[in-house]
């Protein structure tokens, strides 16, 4: 597995070295972990100023001040990473890279913002979930858990994205700790709210309590039957978790309830508006909870 860690030495970027430090099932399976620092071009007059020799240095003094700490958490564990650093805007910067080696997996930190303003997750990770189809796992504000086995929870709705997403965990598990815990969650219609008007125009319920459990049974049952032989195949006994209402606001709930340590699903984004570039389950589950995010984006 190759895994892209975007650092620029603030205390979210050490979050995500904390997080690959601490999954000692990943380092075991030898992981090539690439270190990326961005930095933003100096004025073109204050190039001019300097020189290329003094600009050079300047860049490379630059880097190594967010490279040394980084250094250090990750040899704390024994392991040596790959040290990059490019000028350019960040987001895209993150993009290229990732495309130019190959990365199976983009982790970064992220102060997150207002949901006025939609940006969850922060401008630059959003710049990049915006810009690149490689898997992004997103850790927000706190500390991430130190635990090597994590409470996994997948998120799928019977589409190819919610099958995106467990092909890659199941192919990734080494990422989630021996041991981890999954729990496979779909959210269904809540068809207990459907109505019909009776002769005397009073609202009256459409289906009976048997009815809709019936029709939820049927509907879980179809997003999670073709995803079943996937688990049976890789050994994993999934949790199976049937939840009803909206899918963001339930997931996110589960979670909290929960304590999972992590969600993953699939997303197809929608193009350059910032606060729906998750895809509006995601962009929900983002804006109620700070359970760090595995998003799986497809084409």
């Amino acid at each position: 597995m190759r895994i892209l860690v975007p650092v620029d030495g603030s205390t979210n970027s050490m979050n995500s070295l904390e997080f690959i430090a601490g999954r000692t099932t990943l380092l075991g399976s030898n992981p090539t972990i690439e270190l990326l620092n961005v930095q933003l071009p100096l004025p073109a007059r204050a190039c001019r100023l300097v020189g290329q020799d003094a600009l050079t240095r300047y860049y490379e003094d630059e880097a190594e001040k967010v490279f040394e700490p980084a250094r250090r958490v990750l040899q704390k564990v024994g392991f040596t990473a790959n040290e990059t650093f490019v000028i350019g805007e960040p987001a895209e910067s993150i993009t290229k890279t990732a495309e130019k080696v190959g990365a199976d997996l983009i982790v970064m930190g992220s102060r997150g913002q207002s949901a006025i303003k939609g940006l969850f997750f922060g401008s630059v990770s959003n710049g990049v979930l915006a810009q690149s189809k490689c898997p992004m796992l997103v850790l927000r504000d706190k500390v991430p858990t130190q635990t090597d086995a994590l409470k996994v929870g997948i998120a799928v709705d019977g589409s190819k994205y919610g099958r995106a997403a467990v092909r890659y965990a199941l192919r990734h598990i080494s990422l989630f700790g021996t041991g981890a815990q999954f729990y496979l969650i779909n959210v269904v219609s809540d068809y207990a709210g459907a109505v019909m008007p009776d002769m005397a125009g009073m609202a009256l319920p459409a289906l009976s309590e048997e009815e809709v459990l019936e029709l939820q049974k049927e509907e879980f049952n179809e997003a999670i039957d073709p995803l079943r032989p996937l688990f049976s195949k890789a050994a994993v006994r999934p949790h199976e978790v049937c939840l009803v209402g909206n899918p963001g606001d339930e997931i996110a709930a589960f979670a909290k309830k929960r304590k999972l340590d992590l969600i993953v699903m699939g997303s197809h984004g929608y193009g350059r508006f910032k606060s729906a570039v998750m895809g509006s389950t995601a962009t929900r589950i983002a804006a109620l909870g700070g359970v760090p995010l595995l998003i799986i984006r497809q084409a």
